[in-house]
């Protein structure tokens, strides 16, 4: 038998729930209170994924009503600006910007101090970047010079990337497999490095991020050959995919998305992803990103924890399959 409430116990009763209503409204709405958002970035600047990363902060701090900064933190393939966000705290001040070279290192760094899926929590895809195939002006003709010239001399040649399983280290062994290719892999601390590098003529090739590639093209500094991708770039709608230059099964797709730490409060991720989704649809932005040849590239975080764990399956059968090691 219930024994009813008295009238003065009742309203106790009913301001207690109010006063609890309140707290949890404002405990859900409070994040992130004005406080300083850190976006780490595990590369150099001027990285494909550092551009990315910098687009959206500058919009992404006013869109929350706080600041948003970039931290670069590069060193052994994006591990060491990973592992910092993996033990920050869960509340949401600390991000990752990664690129699909996070999904590589589980299966190249035995000893990471990090699980990449469980110790993450996937915000949103944010753009998806074709990697050109370039090299120094006067060095190749087209792919097909560049892989009979290597054919020729089996381990003669090098190739660049911005390290050891990053996703232009990536891209450049799929396309070694597909096309059959024996060479030397020389991985950089990130992109810019690898770049010089091949102007200078001691790296025979590199597949490079279009979004920083791309101006040391139009001024003849780079030679762009192909890209990765499975599709033709609308900004260089001229250059042929590796497939299409004689190249089966070369396709890759190069990504950034946005990573909290795992046991992230849900109202803070579900926040990022609903302000990310609008920033790179903006066409303000979009209309910044064609002239970079990337695209925006974003889908719920449930839907992009489910492609994390997909993708990085795809990522072991190449690590496998080429044999990818530390260096």
């Amino acid at each position: 038998m219930t024994t009813p409430l008295l009238p003065g116990r009742r309203r106790l009763l009913a301001g207690a729930l109010a006063a609890f209503a309140l707290t949890g409204a404002h405990a859900q709405g409070e994040w992130p209170k004005g406080q300083t958002i850190k976006l780490v970035v595990p590369f150099t600047a001027g990285s494909g994924t550092d551009i990315v990363a910098r687009l959206v902060a500058e919009r992404l701090g006013p869109a929350l009503g706080t600041s948003v900064i970039i931290d670069n933190k590069p060193g052994a393939g994006g591990t060491l600006g990973a592992a910092q966000v993996a033990k920050a705290p869960a509340d949401g001040y600390t991000l990752l910007v990664h690129s699909a070279g996070h999904l590589v290192n589980p299966s190249i760094y035995p000893n990471l101090s990090y699980d990449t899926l469980k110790d993450f929590a996937g915000i949103t895809p944010m753009a998806s970047l074709p990697n050109m195939l370039v090299v120094a002006p006067g060095r190749f003709a087209d792919v097909k010079d560049l892989v009979a010239q290597v054919k020729s001399k089996p381990g003669s040649f090098n190739y660049g990337s911005a390290g050891n399983g990053s996703a232009t280290h990536m891209n450049a062994e799929v396309f070694r497999l597909a096309a059959g290719l024996q060479a030397q892999h020389v991985p950089f601390r990130g992109t810019p490095e690898a770049m010089t590098e091949v102007m200078g003529g001691r790296i025979d090739w590199f597949f490079a991020p279009m979004v920083s590639a791309l101006p040391l093209v139009k001024d003849g500094k780079l030679k762009a050959l192909a890209v990765g991708t499975g599709k033709r770039s609308a900004v260089m709608p001229q250059l042929p995919t590796t497939v299409e230059a004689g190249v089966p099964g070369s396709e890759y797709l190069f990504w950034v998305g946005l990573f909290a730490p795992a046991k992230t409060p849900r109202p803070a991720i579900d926040r990022l992803q609903a302000e990310v989704a609008k920033i790179m649809t903006a066409p303000e932005l979009r209309e910044r990103l064609d002239k970079l040849g990337a695209e925006p590239f974003t889908m719920p975080s449930a839907q992009f924890d489910k492609f994390l764990a997909e993708e990085t399956a795809k990522a072991q059968q190449v690590v496998k399959a080429a044999g990818i090691k530390v260096d």
